[in-house]
């Protein structure tokens, strides 16, 4: 038959089915050498198979169909070589009558999922519920710029502390301490519980200093606190750094998490994978690679643009209003079903007591094979641990929280964090706010994660992509009552994420660049809409960035190196008269600059290259840059010229910070009353790290079983959070309003 005359012409290597992810069969290479793409001899046979394609086109579809054995694997797809009717017609051969189920290989997979009608109106529901919401405050965001991006400053501490805590409880967080407790344990998480430092410290030192300033967005502070040219350079170029570059590179890790759930959970339908790779492998295009093309890819980018374009509607038409109100929507959702998971995670790995029992013997050959100790449970790494390095565990609680920029937990404050704080009410509600978000943020959020962390180590101990471990706990052994709630839960964690970055990123590009740069005379219906058309470009730019991202985590460290060692900065500029705008530049700038030089290569080998496991070579790699960036900025500013002595007057009337180190500025302005409440400050501090360590472990121990142990630290938690309310209440809650 003529198949089987083109399977022999083509060598033997290659053949015109193609398995494609264990179920697809289309026009394509098979190889016996069992590799994942086809050598480039193979594309010798393209022309002859084409040839042979139209050929069989033409004549009667009386087929008799090559069988092509499970062990065989796809390598290549010459479907980007052939014209639209040819790879049309291969879906045609795929589909036929005389499609033989031996043609399909059984899929390497864990059963999918089962999503019935009803789980799909339950995510329906959830979708229109937020477009309702949206709807309702359009009116209101579309008086000003004001109530677009902050609301018009109305919103109490629980609604805008709530949204910061959805806000950073996107779709990939799961996913990447999943990821950490597999790789490095529990103490793995150090790499984000060290920032409650500097989030306990933007409550009690920065909160009130953000609203005393009463701007829109944080950049706008460049030219508030700095003056002339480079404090106006400055402002755009963060405007552009932080609104496009790193606003886009978290949309696209956010996208990335999203693509790996859709992907599992949803697999592509037949129809689709057929026509994908009829028409977009067929248009010739070659950017892309193999695997960014793929058709389980194509899919879930699919359903990730639908859920974008609908998180942009409502963002695009409510502002800050309609996030605020969906994010405490969605924070609901997604934490009710996280712990629903952790439930199930659980008893599949045997209950508790078996799942403690199956990790010791996971300690038991992490030992064996690296020589160290201590256990994956341990909250605390040891001298010589067999999970996480020592080193780095200090990098994280030493340097880490004051030295390094990261969205949700800039040192000083900043981001969509800050922003919340501009849309609070009075001083007292952005405090209350930052407050609520630290410790429901670090306290009461993490464990559900940890426990189905644990429950995927055991239950899948080889698996390459740990990061999947917590969707394939779900996928696998979640009933399928919670199936469309668990959706809807994390469609709710995307969403909540990607409309705060949407409308945080337009804020900047819109109040930071457009409108001190390009047009200044603009109306307010003019610079909302400037800020709609903003939301929708970052969506799409997003997008795109997602495309050519691997692994979460490693976002997550690459945004730490670009950030690292600028962070000092973002926390002197309040508290010392002498930081200047060159200051932040070359901050800025030394970071990354050290980054990119830290990831070049010569050779097939890096300039600057750390020994190591990888969490030691990250903290050796953190520490240098922190290093370098600190003394960048420190030269510079000492090289520069302060700010103007006006400038610096007009800012410490404004804000009121502490006298300490503006005491050369005080003096110019003796009306401003002196604040005696540092002190006051740095104790309720460090009362509130004790608080919030306390109640994470103190939940920790009781989960594990150290009942007494557990109650004796939420007991001290609550100790300190009782000192902090009286020393608030002493010093008098109304003076925090003014």
């Amino acid at each position: 038959m003529l198949l089987r005359r083109l399977a022999d012409s083509a060598a033997k290597p290659c053949l015109v089915s193609t398995y494609y992810d264990g179920v697809d069969v289309t026009c394509g290479a098979i190889c016996p050498e069992e590799q994942d793409h086809c050598g480039s001899a193979h594309y010798n046979h393209i022309a002859r198979t084409r040839q042979l394609i139209v050929q069989l086109a033409k004549q009667s579809l009386q087929l008799t169909l090559v069988h092509i054995s499970p062990g065989q694997k796809a390598i290549c797809s010459i479907a980007s070589q052939l014209s639209f009717p040819e790879s049309l017609f291969c879906y045609i051969l795929a589909r036929g009558p005389w499609k033989n189920e031996s043609v399909y290989p059984k899929r390497g997979r864990n059963r999918a999922m089962k999503i019935t009608p009803v789980d799909w109106l339950v995510v329906a529901g959830y979708f229109l519920l937020n477009l309702l919401i949206g709807l309702y405050y359009r009116r209101k965001a579309s008086a000003n710029t004001g109530e677009f991006f902050i609301s018009g400053r109305e919103v109490s501490w629980w609604l805008a502390g709530t949204s910061m805590v959805a806000a950073t409880f996107a779709a990939d967080t799961p996913l990447v301490v999943t990821g950490y407790v597999a790789s490095q344990g529990i103490a793995g998480n150090w790499i984000w519980w060290s920032f409650l430092l500097s989030g306990m410290m933007t409550v009690f030192f920065f909160a009130r200093l953000w609203r005393r300033a009463e701007i829109i967005t944080d950049v706008e502070l460049v030219e508030l606190r700095y003056a002339g040219k480079p404090a106006a350079f400055l402002r755009g170029f963060r405007a552009l750094y932080f609104g496009v570059l790193m606003n886009c590179l978290i949309v696209g890790w956010v996208n990335l998490a999203m693509e790996k759930i859709v992907s599992t959970v949803i697999p592509a339908p037949e129809w689709f994978r057929h026509l994908d790779l009829s028409l977009h492998l067929s248009s010739g295009l070659t950017i892309l690679t193999h695997e960014q093309v793929s058709t389980v890819k194509t899919w879930a980018l699919v359903i990730i643009f639908a859920i974008i374009a609908l998180t942009s509607s409502y963002t695009f038409i409510s502002g800050l209003w309609g996030v605020l109100w969906t994010d405490l929507v969605q924070f609901v959702l997604k934490m009710s079903m996280v712990v629903v998971l952790a439930y199930y995670g659980v008893e599949a790995a045997g209950g508790m007591h078996e799942m403690l029992a199956k990790l010791a013997v996971v300690d038991a050959q992490r030992q064996a094979a690296t020589g160290g100790r201590g256990s994956i449970l341990s909250f605390v790494p040891d001298l010589n641990s067999a999970w996480m390095p020592i080193l780095t565990f200090c990098l994280y609680l030493g340097v880490q929280w004051w030295a390094n920029w990261y969205p949700g937990a800039e040192p000083g404050g900043g981001g969509y964090v800050a922003q919340r704080m501009f849309s609070a009410k009075n001083e007292k509600n952005s405090l209350g706010a930052t407050l609520w978000f630290n410790i429901a943020h670090y306290a009461l959020r993490p464990w559900p994660w940890i426990l189905t962390a644990l429950a995927s180590v055991v239950l899948y101990p080889n698996l390459k992509d740990k990061e999947v471990g917590f969707i394939k706990v779900w996928v696998d052994h979640l009933p399928g009552a919670w199936s469309g709630l668990m959706l809807a839960a994390f469609a709710a964690a995307y969403m909540s994420t990607i409309a705060t970055q949407l409308n945080w990123g337009s804020s900047y590009l819109v109040n930071d660049f457009y409108r001190r740069f390009v047009n200044r005379s603009g109306s307010e219906k003019h610079y909302v809409n400037a800020s709609k058309l903003a939301t929708a470009f970052l969506a799409v730019l997003g997008a795109f960035i997602s495309l050519f991202m691997t692994s979460i985590g490693g976002a997550w460290q690459l945004l730490l190196g670009v950030g690292a060692g600028t962070g000092a900065v973002y926390l002197l500029r309040w508290y010392w008269w002498r930081i200047n705008a060159w200051s932040e530049v070359s901050a800025m700038t030394a970071a990354a600059l050290t980054t990119v030089l830290l990831n070049v290569k010569f050779g097939g080998r890096l300039l600057i290259n750390f020994s190591g496991s990888p969490p030691d070579v990250f903290a050796k790699t953190i520490f240098f840059t922190v290093t370098v960036t600190s003394f960048v900025w420190a030269v510079v500013t000492y090289l520069t010229r302060p700010e103007p002595e006006w400038k610096l007057v007009e800012f410490y009337r404004r804000v009121r910070p502490g006298v300490a180190g503006w005491k050369p500025i005080a003096r110019l302005a003796p009306e401003v009353a002196v604040s005696g409440d540092g002190w006051y400050n740095l104790m309720d501090w460090l009362l509130g790290c004790l608080m919030v360590y306390m109640v994470l472990f103190g939940f920790g121990k009781i989960i594990f079983g150290s009942m007494v142990l557990g109650f004796g630290f939420l007991a001290i938690g609550a100790i300190a959070g009782y000192l902090i309310y009286r020393d608030l209440s002493r010093r008098g809650w109304e003076t925090l309003s003014h």
